[in-house]
């Protein structure tokens, strides 16, 4: 059982252990030399062992250094899960580059922005992927793609190599790009544990996005903690379809797996036949979701007939989700996370050994060595325990700042040091935290606040509903109500007036839905590519739906 909690001036601390500052050089190494001929990866078809993953990184290396990149230059790689993309990314680690993930839904000007904002000076992109022709978008961006590099558009960016069969003519194929390197020699001790590794792009709903620079200690020291709270193993087989261009699928997929030993499963994009087929044909303990993945899995038609071996996980879920992934999917250690890019992203992890309803509903200590406070989001006063407060962090795991932006970053601290998360929640008397919702997705009614996840956790519980997201849109005598949409279960019907009245006699008036919509899915109103709704978009959505706009 982790060490309790410390609560001292309503700040919530759990003592560290014994820690000694990594880097990926060191990780990987240490791998290959515990469970070097145990399996690694299994991705698309494709299986490597530790001691094959650590030889195809260190080629990569190699192959970077052939193109002029070293410590500290910038590197960025846009495709779906694929071995070769964790293999670029621990061999840019190698030589002390920084790897910047492309989001694979990114349109064209967010894709420029990302490659021009973080001094991009080699792109590994796939050609196509999802339908989303990537070569197009370059030479709409930069035409130089054809002829030669850099481009006026990407001046920093002198390098681009293809996974794929279209490669432009100023464009070097995989093969040929790692060919590069065969006779380079590569250097120990490149890369260092203070080190930033990654930049990780935020999903931001009402500007571009803003560079996240994490460092190799960070992503490390933050993946062997969760590890631990889960209960991840050598033994054990992890499916995370958790898309690699975020953290989630960074430390906690690709590096949870790195500093356990467990056998990462994955596939291309999340799709809930196939992450239900990898499940039982590769007899996975371990997987991870939220509410959308969990509920594509539990109402898709082959679900009944699958023989899963799940024993534990994650999830950042609804109470109703939770519960539902232990009883039906057989994970009876799960554990709920709370975390941001900000923070390596984990903050607060269940442990596997915590009693059920502990983890359903996201009562979980900080990782040992950080520190959380509630403050009142008005008068910035720290509040004690069973105080809702913005959720605030400090310690080891905490960003070194935004690339290139002093302001921001200076905004999202607090003078004494704090990072403001724009979270709400509180802590129990014994330190537990347990996560309400985003300040900003927060909505008031009439006076009265009301978090989405907890109407949406109620409209879970309805018999007919697979999928349900709630947002607040305006109401001129209360200033705000919600709106909220379902998806329902196969062979269901319901009628939105029907899915109010239902909600009347169990929650608090202010609390139920003004509006209700039924939809066959949320990908037309705009998903991320960790399967989450944009709630920005849902709410310009209903806006229109209802006639608010």
């Amino acid at each position: 059982m982790p060490d309790p909690a410390v609560i001292t001036d309503h700040v919530v601390h759990v003592p560290a252990g014994p820690w000694t500052p990594l880097c990926f050089e060191q990780a990987l190494a240490r791998a290959q030399r515990d469970w070097g001929s145990r399996e690694a990866l299994v991705i698309e078809g494709e299986r490597l062992c530790w001691s094959e993953l650590a030889e195809r990184s260190r080629a990569v290396a190699r192959a970077l250094l052939a193109h002029g990149i070293g410590r500290g230059d910038h590197v960025a790689i846009c495709s779906g899960n694929r071995v070769e993309w964790v293999a670029f990314y621990f061999g840019a680690a190698l030589i002390g580059a920084v790897t910047v993930p492309v989001n694979t839904r990114f349109k064209t000007d967010e894709l420029r922005y990302c490659l021009e904002q973080a001094d991009v000076r080699l792109l590994v992109t796939a050609d196509r992927f999802l339908k989303v022709d990537f070569i197009a978008m370059l030479r709409e961006i930069a035409p130089q793609i054809d002829t030669a590099l850099p481009a006026a558009a990407l001046p920093q960016l002198r390098h681009l190599a293809v996974i794929g069969d279209d490669v432009p003519g100023a464009a070097s194929s995989w093969q040929r790009f790692l060919a590069a390197g065969e006779h380079v020699t590569l250097p120990a001790g490149m890369g260092r544990p203070d080190d930033v590794v990654l930049i990780q792009y935020t999903s931001g709903s009402t500007s571009f996005p803003k560079g996240v620079q994490l460092t190799h200690d960070n992503m490390l020291r933050n993946a062997h903690e969760i590890a631990l709270r889960i209960g991840l193993s050598a033994e054990d087989r992890y499916f995370s379809a958790r898309p690699f261009f975020h953290v989630a699928g960074t430390t906690l997929s690709i590096l949870a797996a790195l500093m356990s030993g467990a056998c990462l499963v994955s596939s291309g994009a999340f799709d809930a036949a196939v992450a239900l087929e990898l499940m039982e044909s590769e007899r996975c303990t371990f997987t991870s979701g939220n509410d959308p993945m969990f509920q594509m899995m539990l109402s898709h038609p082959s679900y009944a007939n699958r023989r899963l071996v799940l024993r534990g996980g994650w999830g950042s879920c609804t109470p109703q989700m939770m519960e539902q992934a232990e009883a039906r999917l057989g994970m009876k250690t799960i554990c709920h996370a709370y975390g941001l890019s900000e923070a390596s992203p984990n903050v607060c992890m269940s442990d596997w050994r915590d009693p059920p309803l502990k983890r359903w509903h996201s009562y979980a200590l900080p990782l040992p060595g950080l520190s959380v406070r509630m403050v009142d989001p008005e008068t910035g006063a720290a509040v004690g325990p069973g105080r809702t407060g913005e959720i605030q962090v400090r310690g080891w795991s905490v960003m070194r700042g935004y690339y290139r932006m002093p302001e921001q970053t200076a905004k999202t601290f607090t003078d004494d040091g704090w990072l403001r998360t724009g979270d709400l929640g509180t802590f129990d008397e014994e330190g537990r935290m347990h996560f309400i919702g985003r300040i900003k997705e927060v909505f008031r009614v009439g006076g009265e606040n009301v978090a989405p996840a907890e109407v949406e956790d109620l409209l879970l519980k309805h018999p007919a509903v697979a999928q349900a997201q709630v947002v607040g849109v305006p109401d001129p005598r209360l200033g705000e109500v919600g709106a909220a949409y379902v998806v329902l279960k196969a062979g269901a019907a319901l009628e939105p007036s029907a899915l109010i009245d239902w909600t009347r006699s169990r929650i608090a008036n202010f609390k139920v839905p003004r509006y209700a919509k039924v939809v066959d899915d949320f990908e037309a109103i705009g998903m991320t590519g960790s399967v989450k709704v944009q709630k920005n978009k849902l709410r310009a959505q209903a806006l229109r739906d209802f006639g608010l706009g």
